[in-house]
């Protein structure tokens, strides 16, 4: 069974391919980027973990996005409480992202899975798992 595994959205977003349990290909995406803790959608991990696979896309039998963002943001929320009102400045510049992005990863990664049709759904429909 072959799996690609994203991370992404957080800081070091990153893919990895696994194959029969065992790691096959692993990249960050602040490698390609170059940008320190890159947060975007890994597209050239992906690619990277794909080809030292030496698997297309289609190929795989699972693709796989794990996070609770519903139970991170309750543990930032009980924190702010607990720090508030030394926590007022951190909080007021995290809710904007959170409440526009965070909390929504799952259409935001459809709508990246979606900017790259093509290469996402090779006759098998969609690939994209979600573990919530």
């Amino acid at each position: 069974m072959r799996v690609l595994g994203i991370s992404a959205f957080y800081h070091d977003s990153a893919a990895a391919v696994v194959e029969g349990g065992r790691i096959v290909a692993a990249a960050p995406e602040e490698r390609f980027t170059r940008k320190k803790h890159d947060p975007s959608f890994p597209k050239n991990a992906i690619g990277y973990c794909l080809k030292e696979a030496g698997a297309r896309l289609d190929e795989l039998d699972h693709v796989v996005f794990y996070d609770k963002p519903f139970l991170k943001f309750e543990r930032l929320m009980e924190t702010y409480l607990a720090l508030a009102p030394r926590g007022f400045r951190s909080f007021q510049m995290a809710m904007p992202l959170w409440l526009k992005e965070k909390l929504f990863q799952k259409s935001l990664l459809s709508s990246a899975r979606r900017s790259d049709s093509r290469a996402w759904c090779k006759g098998r429909g969609s690939l994209l798992l979600f573990c919530y």
